[in-house]
């Protein structure tokens, strides 16, 4: 059986602890060599030599429901929608018999009475409870159950066991046994931890809505063409070939290319540029952009899957669903916080049924801060008190959130800015790079060659030598040839028809004007014998036999290239040009960019093992390059930025990939990346802050249970808020 990557959609997760179980299970499937669970998106991504069906078997196992997903899914906004408002009624329901019973306990706290009497209090406590136990919170308790009997406690377990724990009490104190009843709290700990679901639920729905905004883009409709007539479809059953007749204002429903008309289009939504782009026969169009003022005719090429947006989005779900590094930590802590948490509170329960004394001395600590602390109730309800608040105060769901949280905003807002990140781990290695390597063509440079000089030799006026020149070089399709073509137009000057054209590939054209007979090509198809030392690349005009002159054509260095090479000098960053030219021609353009360090006559073949040998001087590098023929390097690079260019982006390579070959959107990844790294850390540390500090003091029996749950609940809203406000940054 041949390796192959699988996804699954898992249902029933809830916390990091259930992505912990579920990677187990999946790990243990035969053939698995890797499996990577996001809760955020509910999927799992595996790779390896596996049979589909005992992958599922194996998810079942854990008591989490899974499927295959064969297709790209578009998300729907109805059903994130129905998810949210089933968390809002869950959230709701539990919190009218809750509010009841606090307004019903405020008698208590004010006097000590329970009002009417002790026995109607008590037991309405213990109904109140059930009824948000069985009804709004029953699938928290049959989530614990499933994982308890499959042995794979996740956080309902808590939960749970801290509500029934608190139920048990009341039912105790109801049989007469002299105990504190704490039955109202079971209620209140399950509003409370509902309350933090639908508040995160409602959150990471903010956090993806970028990417739902991204898939939702295109068109609903196609109207295409039939012989003579138009026929409006459904986008889905467009197919490769169809012609499309675009009107203006509408969008693209699919990539194409123009086969009629002329329009500027919008596509920002790939690029993140908001000028126009002037489009016209036989450029390509990405489905989903924007035709604003003309009409045109657009032949389909790719559809459904294949399409740019398709391939956008899997791209940047690829990245939400690769683990960061630093996550190792957070996962190793996450697999075995359940079953850790649950021996911590029989640990705290049995010491304070044990040695109560020493256990109050921590307690008395914290008298002044904490009205709520009774140090002379009995030992056993301090054991309760103290157990039950271990149980609802340690979640590893802020840890297991910091990662993909953060990671699922800032891939979602490169999305946005035409920066498509493929690879998490890349984010955190970008925060380590010491030395940026730049490709010069297509990178540093336009990659289109342009007239920078005329030489004459004498006898030819500059115009007549450039009119003849571009009259026999218009028939011709080689690059060198379409830039002295462009050199004329700018210049104004009109061109000949000529006759009796014949071209050698490599070598020149020749062809006649008027009664000359005129040769255009490199030094030997002319027979030039001369020095000729110019930067750059030659094109010679010879007239009957005598040559008159040369073009020198380079390519030309992009406008922002000086100032970007700047910006990651003051970033501290050392700076590497890689380039196959000569070195006087690469000396020449690093010196007028500003680079230093230049590595001259590399062959592309050549160039992975010049990133190789920098990494062995203890450098971590970042190589920046077109994305095709820097595949290698870019490879090998710790970071590899690919620059593409809109239509061809899924054949590029790379960890970071610019749509459109803009050099200001380097800036713009390295500075996303940073940010979306400083706050996966930030999202670490106030989650593992949170269960240092709140830990003990639950064990001390300082924490009162319902306060460990809304600390609980919002320690995971923390961390997804605090990734939301990435959205807000300026790259």
């Amino acid at each position: 059986m041949a390796s192959q990557a699988i996804e699954l959609k898992i249902t029933g997760m809830h916390c990091a602890a259930c992505v912990s179980t579920v990677e187990r299970a999946l790990y243990q499937a035969e053939g698995v060599k890797k499996a990577v669970v996001n809760l955020m998106l509910e999927k799992a991504h595996i790779e390896g030599e596996v049979e589909i069906d005992q992958l599922i078997q194996a998810v079942q196992k854990t008591g989490y429901e899974a499927e295959l997903i064969e297709e790209i899914v578009l998300p729907q906004d109805s059903q994130s929608d129905e998810g949210l408002i089933q968390a809002k009624n869950q959230m709701v329901f539990a919190w009218v018999p809750s509010v009841i019973m606090m307004l019903w306990m405020i008698p208590k706290w004010l006097s000590g009475i329970m009002w009417p009497n002790p026995t109607l209090y008590i037991y309405g406590m213990i109904v109140f409870s059930l009824v948000v136990l069985l009804l709004p919170g029953r699938n928290i308790l049959r989530s614990a159950w499933k994982s308890t009997v499959n042995l794979s406690p996740n956080m309902d377990v808590l939960i749970a066991l801290g509500s029934l724990a608190c139920l048990v009490t009341g039912v105790l104190k109801a049989f007469g046994m002299d105990i504190h009843s704490f039955a109202g709290i079971a209620g209140m700990i399950i509003s409370f931890h509902l309350t933090g679901r639908y508040i995160e639920v409602k959150a990471r729905g903010r956090s993806s809505d970028a990417m739902k905004l991204l898939l939702n883009l295109g068109a609903k409709n196609a109207r295409i063409i039939v012989g003579t007539e138009q026929r409006e479809i459904p986008i889905s059953q467009i197919k490769s070939g169809d012609i499309m007749h675009v009107l203006a204002g509408e969008k693209i429903p699919t990539d194409g290319i123009i086969v009629d008309g002329e329009s500027t289009i919008d596509e920002s939504i790939t690029s993140g540029e908001s000028t126009p782009v002037l489009k016209t026969v036989k450029d390509h169009v990405i489905g989903a952009t924007i035709n604003l003022d003309g009409v045109l005719k657009v032949k389909a090429t790719k559809v459904g899957r294949d399409t740019f947006i398709a391939q956008m989005a899997k791209m940047v779900e690829e990245a939400q669903t690769t683990k960061v590094p630093i996550q190792a930590f957070a996962d190793r802590v996450t697999a075995i916080f359940v079953p850790i948490v649950l021996a911590l509170a029989i640990v705290t329960f049995s010491f304070w049924m044990i040695a109560p004394d020493f256990m109050k001395k921590g307690t008395h600590f914290f008298l002044n801060i904490f009205p709520w602390i009774n140090p002379d109730v009995s030992s056993t309800t301090m054991a309760l008190f103290a157990a039950i608040a271990v149980l609802v105060i340690a979640c590893p769901c802020a840890l297991g959130l910091a990662t993909p949280t953060a990671l699922m905003v800032g891939s979602g807002k490169g999305a946005e800015n035409g920066i498509l990140i493929r690879s998490g781990s890349a984010i955190q290695r970008m925060s380590e790079v010491t030395t940026i390597v730049l490709d010069k063509t297509g990178t540093l440079t336009t990659s289109r060659l342009e007239v920078t000089q005329v030489k004459l030799f004498g006898g030819k006026n500059e115009t007549d030598l450039i009119r003849m020149t571009a009259s026999v070089e218009k028939n011709s399709t080689h690059p060198l040839a379409k830039a002295i073509v462009r050199f004329a137009q700018r210049k104004q000057i009109d061109l000949n028809d000529v006759t009796d054209i014949f071209s050698t590939p490599g070598k020149g054209i020749k062809a006649v004007l008027g009664n000359s007979k005129i040769k255009v090509g490199n030094r030997e198809y002319v027979g030039y014998q001369g020095d000729f030392d110019d930067h750059g690349s030659h094109v010679f005009i010879a007239v009957d036999d005598t040559i008159y002159g040369v073009f020198v054509l380079q390519d030309q260095i992009r406008a922002d290239s000086i100032s970007m090479v700047q910006y990651l000098k003051n970033k501290q960053y050392k700076i590497v040009m890689l380039t196959g030219d000569k070195a006087n021609v690469a000396e020449a353009m690093a010196s007028e960019i500003g680079i230093e360090k230049v590595f001259s006559e590399v062959m592309p073949s050549d160039k992975s093992k010049m990133i190789k040998s920098i990494q062995d001087g203890g450098e971590v590098v970042c190589m920046i390059g077109d994305g095709i023929n820097d595949a290698p390097a870019l490879a090998q690079a710790d970071v590899g930025i690919a620059m593409g260019t809109g239509a061809d982006i899924a054949m590029e390579s790379g960890d970071i990939i610019l749509i459109r070959g803009d050099l200001s959107k380097v800036k713009q990844a390295i500075s996303l990346s940073n940010k979306t790294f400083r706050k996966i850390r930030q999202n670490l540390f106030w989650a593992s802050i949170y269960n240092l500090i709140a830990i003990p003091m639950a064990i001390f029996g300082v924490l009162h249970p319902i306060l460990a749950e809304a600390a609980m609940a919002f320690s995971s809203i923390n961390v997804v808020w605090n990734s939301n406000r990435l959205r807000r940054e300026t790259l």
